[in-house]
This record gives structure tokens, C-alpha cells and sequence, in this order.
């Protein structure tokens, strides 16, 4: 090492033997003391402090469980609906493309039948000439019902007459049997008379009192009585065998008629089944023609609503369909608009029908504050609509968001955009606005992973959606 001169040495010894002056007193008060900056900075950290604490008792915080979804139609009948092939067939041709506006009734397509019941092209007027005829057939056999009608009304007629007509001549049988019995009667008196008288006659002839002649005349009128007896006798015979004639013709009337009235009526029963098996003809004919008809008419699948034709699912003409295949998918024009939303199994027993909801659409750039949803940028409001009572399969529950149209005409709230822009199946993230808490209540729940608090019982929906405004 060099040596060092020796002025410098000894430069340095005076030095150190110079003796050491304290500095003056006030300049070690000066150091001592804090710096003003350092102070402020001090001050402002307490007021902070003592606004935060403050913020954390004060500042109301609305709560909220979020969900993810996307935009739905929700009216069944508003929503994309698929066009089918309501027969099997061969494409013809196509009436529209992709995009094309449609009107309802607007044909889409037209199919050719394939199957082999309706090949034949004159089939619908084949028919209607079966029908023709099966008419005709029916209005003969109403024509022979008619006469058969006429028929039975006539032979009533002189059913009613024949009978009493034969029951009055049972009953000139009756009064000649008993002509009959007073003849045989009388003729008995008179054989009796006669006898009497012969008898008379012969005691007078045998005391000579009457003649021979006379004698003879009693004996032949004795025989002309008995005579007549046997006469009056064969009458009364013969008048009860009349009797029982007029009987057996008076049943005979009877029968005879009911035979005829009954295969009159047979003949009518007749008619009238082949009337009915016409009529039930005429109604096979009626649903085949009906079929035939309708089934022409499904050869041509047409647009069932207004809309637009979102996509062709099929080829050009040639291609075969079968019934039930989707042919395309239409659109149909509507203003109905609402949101799908999935929420967990942990937050759907938060949630309520009315509760308010504020939605960021997919595309719209938004800036939305959770917990204080009145200054939040670029989201739409919504109302719940509907909460499914069970889940989809996987824990989740799906609620179905409609827009808060009370606060969208009061002029509070923007309306959701157009159709045109907010297409169904647009993701939509939301979050279902619940009660209204401290900021530092928050904080502590969050903290400690719990869930939102939300009171029980009736109005809340309505005052946590108050409170959220």
C-alpha cells in the first residue's frame, strides 16, 4: 500500500484532537417532529376508516343469485315451429327458400302420394259415382218402402172390414140354430098333437063314431109331423155346421190378415235393413271420399302462420318423405318475448314468481352494478313469470323472465329490444334482484360463504323489487 503524504496525516490528527461542539438545540427539535404531509396523509387514512365503517352499517346492498339462459317465445303458439310431412311422398318441388316472408295457408311445398291406396288419380270421382249410385239404391228402396206402406194401410183396411163381416155371419149362424131349435121344437108339438089326435081317432073309430077316411087322415098326419120332426131336426144339424163354418171362417179372416200384414211388415223390416246397409255405405263412402279429399289436399304442405322460413331441411324434388319427417322450420311473427333462465338447486328456493330481474342480452355491452342495480348501464328489466317445480335432471331450475312491462311504460326502464335484433336462443346472463341488506351484512356473508337472506311471508317479492329500484 502507498504511503500517505505527511501534510495529510497530520492535517487529520489536528483534527481529531479539536474537540466536538454540540449542534444546536433547536435543530434536534425540528427532526423530531412528524412531517406536515405525513400527517394529512394520517388524518385522511382515519376519515377513510371512519367512512368505510360507516359504509358498512349504512349502505344498503340489494342481493342477487345469477343465472344464465337464453331468449325463448313465450307463447306456445309464437314459438319456431317445425313444417312436417303429413303424408309419404315424393318432393315436387319447393315454393320458398331460406328467408322468404310467408303468409299463412302460403304453399311451402308440394309432395307426391306414394301410397298404393291413393295412386289412382280418378279415384275421388270414382267415388262420387259410387255414391251416386248408392243414392239411387237408397231412393228405391224407399220408393218399395213407400208401397209397402200403402200396401199394409189397405190391407188394414179390409182386415178391419173382414173381420166383423165374418163375425156377423157367426152371428146369422147363431140366430138360424136357434130358428132351427124352434122348429124342431114346434114339430115335436106337432108330432105330439098328432099322436094325441090319432089316438082320439082310433077309439072313435072303434065305436064307430068316425069314419075309416078319417082314421087314415090322423095316420098320415101323425106320419107328415113325425116327418117334419125328422126335417127340422136335419135343419137344426145342419145349421150348427154352418155355425161352426162361419167360426173357421172368422178365423180363417183373422189369420189370413195377420199373415199378410205380417209378411208386409217382413217385406218392410227387408227394406228398411237394405236402406240402413245403403246408408251405412253411403257414410264409408262419405269418409273414403273425405280422405281422399283431404289427402289431395295434404299433397301440398302450406305455411300454418305468418312467418319466415328460418331453414330447408330437405334436397331438391325426388327426395322421398315419410310422414312426421321435418321438411322445414318457420318462424312465426310475434311481439311475444321472454327470457329462460337456469338457477342452481341452491338458489332456486330464493327465488319467487314477481321477484325483479335485470338482464344482459349477448351483444348488448353493459355495465352492471350487483348490488346497486338502479345505476347499472346497458341491462333490461324483467319480472319472474314462471318457476318450474322440478329440475331439469341435472339440479338446475329454470324460471321464465318476462319484460317488467309496469316499469317499461312508467318510463323507468328501456323496452327490450326488437325481434329483429333479440333473436330466440340469444344467451342472456341475469340476475334475479332479492332483499336489500347492510354492505357490511354482505360482506360478512361473503365471507363466511353463506346465502342470501330473503324474508318470509307475504308482499316481500314486492318490496325487495321496490327496494332494487
Amino acid at each position: 500500500m502507498a504511503a500517505r503524504p505527511k501534510e495529510t496525516i497530520d492535517e487529520i490528527s489536528d483534527a481529531a484532537l479539536k474537540p466536538v461542539l454540540p449542534a444546536p438545540r433547536i435543530r434536534s427539535l425540528d427532526l423530531m417532529r412528524t412531517p406536515h404531509p405525513v400527517r394529512t396523509l394520517a388524518w385522511m387514512l382515519v376519515l377513510i376508516l371512519l367512512v368505510f365503517v360507516l359504509s358498512l352499517a349504512f349502505v344498503p346492498w340489494q342481493q342477487s343469485v345469477t343465472g344464465v339462459g337464453r331468449v325463448i317465445v313465450f307463447s306456445p303458439m309464437d314459438r319456431p315451429q317445425n313444417v312436417e310431412a303429413q303424408i309419404p311422398g315424393r318432393l315436387l318441388s319447393w315454393r320458398v327458400v331460406e328467408g322468404q316472408e310467408v303468409k299463412a295457408g302460403e304453399t311451402i311445398v308440394e309432395l307426391s302420394d306414394i301410397d298404393s291406396k291413393f295412386l289412382d288419380g280418378d279415384q275421388y270421382s270414382r267415388l262420387q259415382s259410387q255414391r251416386q249410385y248408392q243414392e239411387s239404391s237408397r231412393s228405391e228402396a224407399e220408393a218399395r218402402e213407400a208401397a209397402i206402406l200403402g200396401q199394409l194401410a189397405d190391407l188394414e183396411g179390409s182386415r178391419n172390414v173382414a173381420i166383423p163381416a165374418a163375425e156377423q155371419r157367426v152371428r146369422q149362424a147363431e140366430d138360424r140354430i136357434r130358428l132351427a131349435e124352434q122348429n124342431v121344437e114346434q114339430a115335436r108339438q106337432n108330432v105330439t098333437t098328432a099322436d094325441l089326435n090319432l089316438k082320439r081317432l082310433r077309439e072313435l073309430f072303434g065305436k064307430g063314431l068316425r069314419s075309416q077316411r078319417d082314421l087314415e087322415l090322423g095316420e098320415l098326419d101323425i106320419v107328415s109331423a113325425r116327418t117334419r120332426l125328422e126335417s127340422m131336426l136335419a135343419a137344426l144339424e145342419v145349421a150348427k155346421r154352418d155355425l161352426d163354418v162361419a167360426r173357421l171362417d172368422l178365423t180363417k179372416v183373422v189369420n189370413d190378415t195377420s199373415a199378410q200384414l205380417n209378411a208386409l211388415r217382413a217385406a218392410r223390416a227387408s227394406v228398411r235393413e237394405t236402406i240402413a246397409k245403403v246408408n251405412s255405405d253411403l257414410l264409408k263412402l262419405d269418409v273414403d271420399i273425405q280422405n281422399v279429399r283431404l289427402r289431395t289436399d295434404q299433397r301440398i304442405v302450406r305455411a300454418p302462420r305468418d312467418g319466415k322460413v328460418v331453414r330447408v331441411l330437405k334436397v331438391g324434388p325426388g327426395e322421398t318423405v315419410k310422414a312426421g319427417d321435418v321438411l322445414a322450420v318457420l318462424a312465426p311473427e310475434t311481439r311475444d318475448q321472454a327470457v329462460e333462465l337456469l338457477l342452481s338447486g341452491y338458489d332456486a328456493p330464493l327465488v319467487s314468481v314477481g321477484r325483479q330481474v335485470r338482464l344482459n342480452f349477448a351483444g348488448w355491452p353493459a355495465l352492471q352494478f350487483v348490488g346497486w342495480p338502479s345505476i347499472a348501464v346497458g341491462t333490461f328489466a324483467g319480472r319472474v313469470k314462471v318457476m318450474d317445480a322440478v329440475d331439469d335432471g341435472q339440479s338446475r331450475f329454470r324460471i321464465i323472465v318476462e319484460p317488467d312491462h309496469e316499469e317499461i311504460r312508467a318510463g323507468r326502464e328501456d323496452a327490450w329490444p326488437p325481434l329483429d335484433q333479440l333473436r330466440p336462443g340469444a344467451e342472456v346472463n341475469g340476475w334475479v334482484m332479492l332483499d336489500t341488506v347492510s354492505l357490511g351484512w354482505e360482506l360478512w356473508r361473503q365471507f363466511n360463504a353463506f346465502p342470501p337472506t330473503v324474508e318470509r311471508g307475504g308482499g316481500n317479492e314486492k318490496d325487495g323489487a321496490r327496494r332494487g329500484k
